[in-house]
């Protein structure tokens, strides 16, 4: 207690500045003790945002840590939901190598976490919360030895003063010697614990690039999970792409011709051929077909139908118009006209040679160039469009018709101008290409063609009805009406292909119903 109160009545001595104060520490360990301070703070609160990252409990086991985590808990959603939809879906597939790979990468968190944990955390904590706090501790204990030995020394000195004015020189001498040893004591533990304070900090200043390598194993360890993460991750993209291109049922509107070919196994395009083949069954005999507009929302239902790959027939026999505009939708969105932009130059030439023998010459050679795929599909589409015409009498669709409302969705020019420009130079081109492939569909593309590929309908097989290669009236035309002049069968102006039709009127467009070569008997197939 007197020791306590020593120490006070010293420390106020040393604060009124009435006493001195000794400094047992040199300047390079003052500084120190202030690093001490500031290291503390930093590692205290890394410590904290560092354990607030951890996303699994802290000081767990793996197990238990693994139950709490995200990654986890969404593995086992991604399981179930595959469970419920199954394997023979795809979405029941990409469910399944989606919560496979979550839950590896889950294993590999709460590996990456607890060396986290144990590398970094810890050794932090230990250093914020024990190592400095000891060092500080120890130099709040030197400051009250210090305090402790200039208590004794003060006292000593008074005593002293005082005994040389006493006249009992014997008792003052007693005290003095007394406060002497006691001062002497204070001197050798200040000494002691001062030695013992400056090892502690050279150690901690010695330790810094220990301290420092917790930093440097922090990013070691996040790149090593981020590279098995990685690895994980690429292993199961080209599994999961796998599926998904084996998967057939993909949409076709909007998707290259050969990419829908390939992933379908298919020579002719699904709505192509779905289209064409109820058309066959509900459709020719149909007045304006390609030219009247159908209902939006069936046009769109029919469609959307058509990218699933499933067709209600039954549900669109009574609506040929929402078919024939679905057939334009998807010639319309494919990437590349069915035509080619790369021939595209090569059929506006042909179309502006003024003979017509060398016309149709020149229009079969840029046919014959076209890439395999799309000389399928334009040979089953002209085909089915010839025969349409055959029905001109009772649909109005002329080849000249069909080349004006269809010959826009199957040539384009790569880099499209405005609509007038289009109507007045590029479609006029476009229908004087299309007419006489369709009025010669048969010396274009010689031989008969199964409409109904898939076997889904009920469509006949083309003949060859038109071997002298002129138009061939309906078959279902009474004989007294066969021999119609062409000029009887010219273009109805109705629904939404009237203002192309009414343009080709006031500009007086007519084409010419061309023959082929004289002495030519067709061309082989392909």
């Amino acid at each position: 207690m007197k020791k306590q109160f020593n120490r006070m009545r010293q420390l106020a001595n040393q604060t009124v500045g009435r006493a001195e104060k000794t400094e047992v520490l040199s300047e390079d360990l003052l500084q120190v003790e202030k690093r001490l301070e500031l290291v503390k703070q930093v590692s205290h609160s890394t410590h904290k945002k560092l354990t607030a990252c951890l996303q699994g409990q802290q000081g767990a086991e793996a197990d238990k840590r693994s139950k709490k985590l995200p990654l986890t808990t969404l593995a086992q959603c991604l399981m179930e939901g595959s469970a419920i939809l199954g394997d023979d879906t795809l979405l029941g597939k990409m469910l399944k190598l989606c919560g496979e790979t979550e839950d590896k990468l889950a294993q590999e968190l709460i590996h990456f976490e607890l060396q986290v944990e144990r590398d970094v955390i810890e050794p932090l904590f230990l250093l914020a919360e024990v190592e400095i706090p000891n060092i500080q501790k120890q130099r709040k204990h030197l400051a009250k030895l210090v305090l402790d030995m200039d208590s004794s020394r003060t006292r000593w000195q008074q005593t002293s003063k005082s005994s040389g004015l006493s006249s009992s020189l014997q008792p003052a001498g007693a005290k003095a010697d007394a406060l002497r040893e006691e001062m002497e004591e204070a001197a050798n533990r200040v000494e002691i614990c001062r030695d013992q304070l400056s090892a502690d900090m050279y150690s901690f200043v010695a330790k810094e690039i220990d301290y420092a390598n917790y930093f440097q194993t922090l990013i070691e360890v996040q790149a090593e999970y981020h590279r098995k993460s990685l690895a994980l991750l690429q292993a199961v993209l080209p599994q999961i792409k796998a599926q998904q291109e084996a998967w057939v049922e993909k949409p076709s509107f909007g998707k290259p011709l050969e990419e829908h070919l390939t992933i379908s196994g298919r020579e002719i395009a699904f709505p192509i051929e779905a289209c064409v083949t109820m058309l066959l069954e509900c459709g020719m005999q149909e007045e304006g077909l390609f030219r009247v507009a159908p209902s939006a929302s069936k046009l769109k239902k029919l469609k959307a139908a058509l990218d699933c790959c499933v067709v209600d027939v039954q549900e669109y026999s009574a609506d040929p118009h929402a078919i024939a505009g679905a057939l334009k939708s998807y010639l319309r969105e494919l990437p590349e006209p069915l035509m080619t932009f790369e021939l595209y130059d090569e059929w506006i030439q042909a179309s502006n040679i003024q003979e017509q023998e060398k016309r149709l010459q020149a229009l079969w050679n840029a046919c014959e160039k076209l890439p395999k795929a799309n000389h399928s599909n334009i040979r089953y589409l002209i085909k089915f469009l010839s025969k349409l015409s055959e029905y001109q009498d009772v649909n109005k669709m002329t080849p000249s018709n069909i080349a004006i409302v269809l010959g826009p969705n199957l040539l384009w020019p790569q880099a499209e101008g405005n609509i007038t420009e289009m109507m007045t130079t590029v479609s006029l081109q476009i229908v004087g290409i299309i007419e006489p492939i369709i009025q010669h569909a048969d010396w274009f593309f010689p031989g008969e063609i199964e409409f109904n590929i898939t076997g889904n309908y009920g469509s006949p097989v083309h003949v060859n009805h038109n071997a002298n290669y002129s138009s061939m009236p309906s078959p279902d035309m009474d004989p007294a009406d066969r021999r119609q002049p062409e000029q009887a069968r010219r273009p109805l102006s109705v629904a939404t292909d009237n203002m192309m039709l009414e343009f080709y009127k006031k500009d007086g467009y007519e084409l010419e119903s061309l023959s082929p070569p004289r002495g030519w008997r067709g061309r082989t197939g392909r």
